[in-house]
Formats: C-alpha cells, structure tokens, sequence
C-alpha cells in the first residue's frame, strides 16, 4: 500500500461517520507535506510555528487549509494570525484576545480541553469549558466551532470511550448554550491510535499523523 491508497482508506472510514482528516505534518519536512497534499489531503496541520511558516511559504501554489495544533504563545501569535484557517488549542481568553485584536476575518477555534486531567498537557477542565466559552464573547473574531482534545496514550479501549464520550456530552452542552459566537458543532478528536474509537463518538475531524508519516518514503 502507498501513501495514496492509505490516504484514500482513512478518508472512506471518517467519511462513513460523516468526519473530515487533517494530516498531522509535523515530523514531516516540506517535501513530506507535499506527498500528503498531493495524496488526497488539503487539511494540514502544523504545531510548532516556525515549521508552520516555511511550509506556508513554501506550499503557497497548492490549496491547502491551515490547521494549527500546538500551544500558542503571545509572542507567536503574529506569524499565526491572517495565516492560519483553524487553531484547535485555544485554552485562555487572553490569547483569543491576541488574536482578535489583529484579525481581519473570523477565526475557526476550537477549545482544547484536557479530557484526561494530565498535568503535562494543555487545555481547560471539562467544568471550566463553558466558563471560557462565555467569556469569549468580547471578542468578535473568535468563532468557537467545536472541541478538542487529546486523550490518554493507552490501549484501555473503554478509558478512550469514556473520554470521548464526555466531550460528546460537552459538545452539546456548549451548543445548547446557543451562542451565535459559539456554534459547537465540530468534535476535533482521535489519532493514528484511537481515531476509530473517536469516530464513534461523533469526531467531526480526525487528526491523523504517524499512520500517514510511514508511507511517505516507501
């Protein structure tokens, strides 16, 4: 099987659950990404800043449509804004204000929540979500089009469920909020490891990296 024909299978799975793939690119040089691109994939995503520039530069002739998953720093958020399609890692209204300030159109975000409570992860608690939802509405370029997160490293199938499950729930708590800011409709959730379990609990975007990353130089 080539890159092509394992971009085509993960494609047809998500698609069956009604969910998109974004190509995770960042062990992938500028080259790698451009296999992904030309394999079937224009969702990449990028989560270290500077990577993400010179590949935006770099791949300025394909349609592609920029996904950032990494912590943003204030610092940082100028070589992001204006260029980036969707952050998945907004966890504190100061740097959506960062944003909002310097925006020129809305900005599709998603609110990182850390599902599993590790303390070397990211993200709001599942209590602090709609704390942080409500108090972004001051900014009036943030679009909060859904969730994310990323679930424990494990095999327990039913500790990944239970996870998954929970965002499901919150998802449609934040929509039943009805904020016109605030949609919620989009679960960004599950990898190469635990996208199949994701799909079932309703991901809306799958993150897929190493499961792609092997077939780039067969």
């Amino acid at each position: 099987m080539d890159i092509k024909e394992k971009v085509e299978k993960v494609k047809a799975e998500a698609a069956r659950y009604g969910a998109k793939v974004v190509a995770a690119t960042k062990y992938l040089d500028i080259e790698g990404t451009k296999k992904i691109i030309e394999a079937g994939i224009n969702e990449i995503g990028e989560n270290r800043a500077d990577m993400f520039l010179e590949k935006y530069e770099a791949l300025k002739d394909y349609d592609v449509k920029w996904h950032f998953f990494g912590i943003v720093q204030s610092r940082k958020v100028r070589d992001l804004v204006n260029r980036i399609d969707c952050l998945h890692t907004l966890d504190r209204l100061s740097i959506a204000m960062e944003f909002d300030k310097r925006l020129e159109k809305p900005l599709d975000c998603f609110i990182q929540v850390n599902i599993s409570d590790e303390p070397n992860k990211s993200g709001v608690t599942l209590s602090k979500v709609k704390p942080l939802v409500k108090s972004l509405a001051k900014c009036s370029k943030i679009r909060i089009v859904g969730l994310m997160c990323i679930a424990r490293l494990t095999n327990d199938e039913e500790e990944l469920a239970r996870s998954f499950k929970k965002m499901q729930d919150m998802k449609q708590e934040v929509e039943e909020m009805g904020l016109d800011y605030a949609p919620c409709h989009e679960l960004s959730m599950g990898m190469s490891n635990d996208y199949r379990i994701a799909l079932q609990y309703g991901s809306t975007l799958i993150r897929i990296g190493s499961k792609f990353t092997k077939y780039i130089n067969k």
